[in-house]
């Protein structure tokens, strides 16, 4: 072996159309004289085969080693020859036979790095998935495991046949391991791909033709029946279907394409495309493409059956009643209404009533109502259907909603908005930017029927629980309305109103025969659910209630009661517990607020100090923080440390300390910036003896100069304190405004102290300072 550091002159055998990769070993024929040439100026047996294609040489070869020369079957001198490592062409050299270059050899490095190792178990995770689509899963795994340098695993890409000669010859030009790995895993990613679609399109074709065949002789069975009963022209005949397209009052360009469709199905009456041309033809007909409901635009009533069907949310209806005010002025003035619309976007946490919101407004609007469930979905073909050439194709998400309405201007709720996934299948969010633009949607075309649709007389009503998911130019086509949750006093009305009455008759009883307490209803929701919405509340009643219907169905008469005493002894111990002050009695902790997908919560932050092992302080965070977080602690530290003098603090009663700050529950994610000022809150509680006061919880993003910075999601903050019993909340004085959308009754049982500045939290939220300031050392 010569030193691959020097370039090495080897004769080329030239491969036409061919790539041959380090690690293979391969047998071809000797057919060209290149190749006898190349051969003969083997000196020591040793080639570089280097790929051609439309007669350009590459840049690289493989410098293989001849060990075998062996005859074929057919009679034709064979070679067999292992490919050892690259090599990268150099200048030709005159001598010999053939052609002759100059080589300069590269072999992999010995070892990899941990990425490349990395790498290589997603390269034979995906190849192994190929071979068990291909059947033969066992023996690509133990193949592969057989290989254990990552480069060389890369190579193995050149046995696959599905993958193109230009990739071949890009792996083959890559000497870096790290991007030959991860150029083989996009082309074995391909691979895996055409696979799985090869793999469908086999099995969709195999019960397509059972189908078809079975169809088929049930349709001829059909026609000797009709032909014994001389009925040729029953239903299903072509006069049958030119009589209900003319009644289905398509439009031009629809009404076309059926009966295009149509003399199809008549010049192949029992052709293999009949049974999709008669499904083709039955989606087109039995849409409604001229049936409309008369819309009554009744504000007043409007109103009245927003507020019978829903307790609270003020601002969420007035909006819904002001999309129909303007709409009702815009048709009494003969102004375009149907694009002029808006896509309502209710955001909020579960339980909050969004989806039955969108009822609502149909029954308001005496419109029909169909919802849609987009959690989840990653084809685009569900919003915007299937091409008639798959087999078993069918219109997508949204014409299936029309047919359900049966009318051309339902409300549709798209739920769960924020919830639409994406894969190699394609982005159904960007499917639903037409859907949702009323410039738009008047003539969104979906696959299947190939026409235009108008969707503009639609009134789309979106939700979802988080606005950070939703893509940004579809949350540019909507306008939001955040619902925030409910105040105690508003599950109490909803629980009276709507809740127990529906609770009672789901249990089989009657209302004469149960009596629930308000103080009962209040005790389930301050112990037992404590959330945003209310489905956790009706959840818990329904287990009172069928305690209540066994007593009945034991035979006890007269109503029964259930107070506050029965609530425990029904549903078990109390979950929740007004916790802040045990858990603020110690110095260090402090309470904050939050915002969740649920709604608005409490979170407790927890500072510890210990000696440090050597000079300096470090600081140990937990509780699965993100980066924004950790960066928070970082600045609350530098602060606290900063400005020891101003809070009361021993000059040396941060120094040398390690200092551990947890954010329980350790299982839920948390990040975010306006966890700052309880971090500061908690240093400061926790070096200077001074315990948190119980009943105060605080959010607020800090600064490096002490200064506090608004932050989001007040409303939802202020009703979690409210929830948890708190009765004083801190919050960035530029956040003061906010509290207008907090309910007057949740304003009125908390105080909210807007400050600027951290020392201005530290006055209100730590307990006064001992007679002897005493320093926490070492806790």
């Amino acid at each position: 072996m010569s030193d691959p550091s020097f370039p090495t002159v080897l004769p080329v055998m030239p491969l036409d159309d061919a790539v041959v990769l380090p690690g293979m070993s391969v047998t071809f024929p000797v057919v060209d004289q290149e190749h006898v040439d190349a051969l003969a100026a083997a000196r020591d047996g040793r080639i570089v085969m280097v790929p051609r294609v439309a007669g350009a040489y590459s840049r690289f070869g493989t410098v293989a080693q001849v060990v075998g020369d062996i005859t074929l079957p057919d009679g034709t001198r064979g070679v067999s020859v292992e490919a050892l490592h690259r090599g990268r062409l150099g200048p030709a050299q005159p001598g010999g036979p053939g052609l002759s270059v100059e080589v300069t050899e590269l072999p992999d490095p010995a070892e990899a790095g941990a990425e490349a190792h990395e790498l290589a178990r997603e390269y034979r995770a995906v190849v192994q998935e190929v071979g068990e689509l291909r059947g033969d899963g066992g023996r690509v795994a133990q193949f592969l495991a057989s290989i254990e340098h990552p480069g060389r695993l890369a190579d193995t890409a050149g046995y696959a046949p599905e993958i193109p000669l230009e990739r071949k010859i890009v792996l083959l030009e890559t000497p870096d391991v790290l991007e030959r790995l991860r150029a083989a895993i996009e082309a074995q990613r391909e691979r895996l791909a055409d696979a799985s679609l090869r793999r469908r399109i086999r099995e969709d074709v195999t019960d397509g033709m059972e189908k078809s065949q079975r169809d088929m002789l049930l349709r001829r069975q059909m026609d000797a029946i009709r032909k014994e009963l001389g009925d040729d022209d029953g239903p299903g005949g072509a006069d049958d279907w030119h009589a209900r397209i003319e009644a289905a009052e398509l439009p031009e360009g629809a009404r076309k394409e059926a009966e295009r469709e149509l003399g199809r199905l008549e010049r192949q009456p029992e052709g293999p495309e009949a049974g999709m041309i008669r499904t083709y033809l039955e989606w087109m007909v039995s849409l409604p493409w001229n049936v409309r409901s008369d819309e009554r635009l009744d504000v007043a009533e409007a109103r009245e059956v927003l507020d019978e069907d829903h307790a609270g949310l003020e601002q969420v209806k007035e909006r819904i009643l002001e999309y129909l005010a303007v709409r009702k002025l815009r048709r009494e003035r003969e102004m375009d209404e149907g694009r002029s619309g808006v896509i309502l976007t209710l955001v909020g946490p579960p339980g909050t009533g969004k989806t039955s919101l969108g009822q609502s407004v149909a029954r308001a609007l005496g419109r029909e109502f169909a919802r849609i469930s987009l959690g989840g979905i990653r084809d685009e073909a569900d919003v915007r259907g299937h091409r008639r050439t798959y087999i078993g194709a069918l219109p997508g998400r949204l014409v299936r909603a029309l047919r359900e309405a049966g009318t051309r201007n339902p409300v549709i709720v798209l739920d769960e908005i924020d919830k639409v996934g994406s894969d190699w299948r394609g982005d159904p969010s960007s499917a639903l930017l037409e859907v949702l633009d009323p410039a738009q949607n008047h003539s969104f075309r979906d696959h299947y029927l190939d026409v235009e649709l108008d969707l503009s007389e639609v009134l789309f009503i979106a939700t979802a629980n988080m606005v950070d998911t939703i893509p940004g130019a579809l949350l540019d086509r909507m306008e939001i309305i955040a619902l925030d949750g409910y105040t105690d006093d508003e599950k109490l009305a909803i629980a009276r109103g709507y809740l127990l009455p529906r609770q009672i008759e789901r249990n089989g009883l009657r209302d004469a025969e149960v009596e629930v307490s308000d103080d009962a209803i209040l005790s389930v929701i301050g112990d037992y659910t404590r959330e945003a919405g209310v489905r956790g509340l009706e959840r818990e009643l329904g287990k009172l209630l069928r305690k209540a219907a066994t007593a009945v169905a034991e035979g006890s008469r007269g109503p029964i009661p259930i107070g506050p005493e029965d609530v425990e002894a029904a549903l078990g111990r109390p979950r929740f517990h007004h916790e802040a002050a045990e858990r603020t009695a110690t110095p260090g902790v402090a309470t904050g607020l939050a915002v969740t997908g649920a709604g608005g919560d409490v979170l407790f932050v927890e500072a510890g100090a210990m000696p440090a092992d050597g000079p300096g302080d470090r600081l140990v965070l937990t509780g699965q923080l993100g980066d924004v977080m950790r960066e928070s602690a970082r600045i609350a530290l530098s602060w606290t440390r900063s400005h020891a003098d101003e809070i009361g603090l021993e000059p040396d009663a941060l120094a040398s300390r390690e200092i551990h700050m947890h954010v329980p529950a350790g299982a839920v994610p948390k990040d975010g910036p306006s966890a700052g000022v309880t971090m500061v809150t908690a240093l400061a509680s926790l070096f200077s003896g001074r315990p948190v006061r119980p009943n105060v919880g605080m959010t607020g993003e800090v600064t490096l100069q002490g200064r506090v910075l608004p932050i989001g999601g007040v409303k939802q903050k202020v009703l979690a304190a409210h929830r948890a019993g708190l009765s004083e909340v801190i919050i960035p004085e530029r956040n003061r405004g906010d509290l207008e959308d907090v309910p007057e009754a949740v304003r009125r049982a908390i105080t909210v102290h807007p400050v600027l500045t951290v020392t201005e939290v530290l006055d209100i939220a730590l307990e006064p300072a001992p007679a002897r300031s005493e320093v926490v050392g070492g806790r």
